[in-house]
């Protein structure tokens, strides 16, 4: 009873921190439009922008939209087969069905709690494959880091050929002798503590591997390490990269194609597009519902330099998140949560071999 009643305490927080950055976000707006109005002497009763927004959604062309979606369900079908060739050296093989719909629960579970995802997800697999979950989360440590990987390297994309753009935004909101100076002791403190734990707990190995908690740890270790070393032994690691690009470029995609749907911003060049997905991406890192309210603010950022207005950034950003982002994950996801039973009705997985 308290773990649930922790857990829905923790769903409410996040989704309140999410919709307080969207309100704040929201009203800024709403104060600029109507500002904007009064230059143009337009009442402030004919400027809502709640009513603006119900306008940008009805007048959307949402044959972009459907294939935004499409792009979706194609980066998740390469992440589910490439996390099978993490699973395989392991000695698991599990359904391509499988991997793609517990892949998409994770994605639906990020959407209730943050970050919760890559444990449903292994636990998800762990249900219908048999897979013991501390080797699952290891393998998907592996699949962040390869996203981490990539997210970093089309930054430096983006930086190279908007050069210019991205110095400017990062001189306006980046100072880092005032935003680090003060945290250094902190990080000091934090890397130290490390040390001496990891010290203390390599002295005392031998006293503490008495302990059942300390071997049950252990074992979940043991089992976490193997299913990060699973990289060594991938298949065939030509096609592991393959379809991490395969996965960005749909990432890219789903930006650069909803651009399209709405009027405003349907004209803006693939660079631009390039900066707005990167500036997307990392407001998406900030541990809110999907990234609710830093996405919208780091979208709008971007769509600004290129001479979009807040407001109608704002738009834009509602239009990506809502339909991409929440809609196409909510869509996947039902999907998902109704062919697992289904199709594992009568499955029993077999390991390829025991490790």
């Amino acid at each position: 009873m308290k773990k649930t009643l922790l857990t829905g305490l923790q769903l409410v927080l996040f989704f309140a921190f999410g919709f307080l950055l969207l309100w704040l976000l929201y009203r800024n707006q709403q104060q600029a439009y109507l500002e904007d109005c009064a230059l143009k002497n337009i009442p402030d009763a004919q400027c809502s922008l709640w009513d603006k927004l119900k306008n940008d959604f009805s007048n959307l062309n949402y044959f972009w939209i459907y294939l935004s979606l499409i792009c979706y369900g194609i980066s998740n079908l390469s992440r589910a087969i490439r996390w099978k060739m993490l699973l395989y050296p392991m000695g698991y093989n599990p359904r391509l069905s499988n991997a793609f719909f517990t892949t998409v629960v994770g994605y639906l579970a990020n959407l209730a709690l943050p970050r919760f995802g890559e444990v449903a997800r292994a636990g998800s697999i762990a249900k219908y494959e048999r897979i013991p979950v501390e080797k699952a989360i290891g393998t998907i440590v592996i699949d962040r880091i390869a996203d981490l990987f990539m997210i970093l390297a089309i930054t430096l994309l983006g930086f190279l050929l908007e050069f210019d753009k991205i110095s400017a935004l990062a001189i306006k909101y980046i100072n880092p002798s005032e935003r680090f100076g003060e945290k250094m002791g902190l990080l000091i403190f934090l890397i130290l503590f490390l040390f001496i734990l990891v010290f203390v707990g390599w002295k005392f190995r031998a006293a503490m591997s008495k302990w059942s908690i300390f071997n049950t740890i252990r074992h979940l270790f043991d089992g976490f390490i193997i299913g990060i070393k699973s990289i060594k032994d991938v298949p065939s690691k030509p096609k592991f990269l393959l379809h991490t690009v395969i996965i960005w470029t749909m990432y890219f995609l789903m930006t650069y194609l909803t651009l399209f749907s709405f009027h405003v911003t349907e004209n803006l060049t693939i660079s631009a597009a390039l900066l707005v997905f990167i500036l997307g991406g990392w407001g998406i890192v900030v541990p809110s519902p999907g990234g609710m309210g830093t996405y919208h603010f780091m979208t709008q950022i971007g769509l600004a330099i290129y001479g979009i207005s807040y407001e109608d950034g704002f738009s834009w950003a509602n239009i990506s998140f809502f339909t991409i982002q929440i809609g196409g994950t909510l869509l996947y996801g039902a999907i998902s949560l109704i062919c697992l039973p289904i199709l594992n009705k009568n499955y029993k997985p077999v390991a390829i071999l025991e490790k």
